[in-house]
């Protein structure tokens, strides 16, 4: 089975960003300079969005932007302007989320076979910190759109294998 690197993943989260903004939000993204960076210990404020990834590989996709592009997002996705960050809001970064990190899972499936999808969590905020047990470094690629900054973070590795051991059924009485 082929692996997946780190400018692997960068192509994907970058086209697959692409494609959900310019076919789902009718909005133009333009990529940054991608980098890696260790896992997050700094505090954020604004919208997180996270979805994991499990099979083969393991991993987790998160975008993250503030709170009024988070409103740009949502109004775009619903044909309606969104004012403040309410529930529709964090529902439409949540769907964003899951476009961007499904379609990149989608793309890697024929690589690594068959991956799945958690439901989205989303986290609005000042002054808070998401971690992930186990992620050491993450691939980080910018973007911007109409002046506002998202990022969209990606680790995929590949899953430890765990041995089972035979065991004899236990009899119940």
């Amino acid at each position: 089975m082929e692996g997946i690197s780190n400018s692997d993943i960068v192509t994907v989260v970058t086209d697959a960003t692409h494609a959900v903004f310019s076919t789902m939000l009718n909005l133009e993204i333009q990529a940054g300079a991608a980098r890696e960076e260790p896992a997050e210990t700094s505090s954020f404020d604004g919208v997180v969005a996270l979805v994991g990834v499990a099979g083969s590989w393991t991993g987790s996709g998160r975008i993250s932007c503030s709170a009024r592009f988070a409103c740009t997002l949502a109004g775009a996705l619903l044909m309606t302007p969104c004012e403040a960050v309410n529930e529709d809001v964090l529902d439409a970064v949540a769907e964003v989320a899951n476009m961007i990190v499904g379609n990149v899972k989608t793309y890697f499936e024929e690589r690594v076979g068959p991956l799945g999808l958690s439901i989205p969590t989303v986290v609005f905020g000042r002054n808070y910190q998401t971690r992930f047990s186990g992620v050491q470094t993450w691939v980080v690629v910018p973007f911007a759109c109409n002046g506002e900054p998202m990022e969209v973070r990606f680790c995929l590795i590949p899953t430890p294998q765990v041995a089972v051991s035979a065991r004899r059924p236990i009899a119940l009485a």
